[in-house]
């Protein structure tokens, strides 16, 4: 294992046909969001940057994140393969991991077998205080032929701060990072699948309960056999396999939290440490609270 050359869950990608009814939804539930922001990227190292046919709108921790993209246009252009994803279902398609050195991430990676998408360039441009500027950053992709459950990268913000502005840090939830993101697969993939993502994020695994974990300094992927995964999230249906099934946030005051999202409209459930909401009232993937 690595001395974590990956250290966070960077954020999660909620893909979506209707940016404007899932930004709206994520706005109720307590989320500050930042503007509208259109990606321009490239599909192989040191290639023209295009339109990839997507933008976001993000709900902003300092150092994690959680995106919900946009896809725009007629599907013509998706750099990505993103809409076969979302022909299954909208949600959570995608996972970002943090790092600060694409380069190194990368070869260790491809000398894994787990990539061979080389150390990509990608850019949007943001509104800030003083005009629009550009933010630019590196990716560097996992094989999908070996990620069924979606688009995994690795990340690193060339510039953080245009991303992370304090005026989109503050969150009527009480939000202050993104604390996991659970996948849940076939009880017959589940040793493989740790045992890639542990490979991937250079960690150990951890067993809690039926979760198994793979820890970062900053956040945590949780992984969980599909016949317990009622045990997680009571009464979340699984569209497919491998799914996405939700993120968590860690929030201030969870019972303020609560209060908030109940007197909003929306149904909450209890889990351990905290609430949430169900995929179907959070636009395809559960949204659960906790404290922080």
């Amino acid at each position: 294992m690595t001395d974590h050359d990956i250290d966070r869950i960077d954020h999660s990608v909620l893909y979506t046909t209707d940016l404007d009814a899932t930004a709206a939804t994520y706005e109720a539930l307590g989320f500050t969001l930042s503007p509208l922001s259109m990606h321009m990227g490239s599909d192989r190292p040191g290639g023209e940057r295009k339109p990839m046919g997507a933008g976001n709108r993000c709900a902003l921790f300092g150092r994690t994140y959680l995106e919900l993209l946009g896809l725009f246009g007629d599907g013509s252009v998706d750099p990505w393969n993103i809409r076969p994803l979302i022909a299954r279902y909208e949600g959570l398609h995608g996972c970002s991991f943090g790092c600060d050195d694409a380069v190194a991430v990368e070869k260790r990676l491809r000398e894994a077998g787990l990539s061979s998408s080389g150390v990509l360039p990608l850019q949007r441009d943001v509104e800030t205080a003083d005009g629009v500027a550009t933010a630019r950053f590196q990716a560097v992709h996992l094989d999908r032929a070996i990620t069924p459950e979606g688009l995994i990268h690795i990340a690193h913000h060339l510039t953080p701060e245009l991303i992370h502005q304090p005026r989109y840090l503050g969150h009527a939830n009480g939000a202050i990072h993104l604390h996991s993101v659970s996948l849940v697969v076939d009880d017959a993939e589940l040793e493989a699948t740790v045992g890639r993502y542990a490979r991937t994020l250079g960690t150990e695994p951890v067993v809690e309960g039926p979760l198994r974990i793979l820890p970062l300094p900053a956040g945590r992927m949780e992984i969980v056999a599909v016949s317990v995964f009622g045990e997680v999230l009571p009464g979340e249906p699984v569209p497919a396999l491998p799914y996405l099934a939700g993120q968590t946030v860690a929030v201030r005051d969870v019972s303020a939290a609560r209060a908030l999202v109940e007197g909003n409209g929306f149904t909450v459930r209890d889990m351990r440490g905290g609430f949430f909401v169900g995929a179907r009232e959070a636009r395809g993937a559960a949204i659960a609270f906790l404290e922080a």
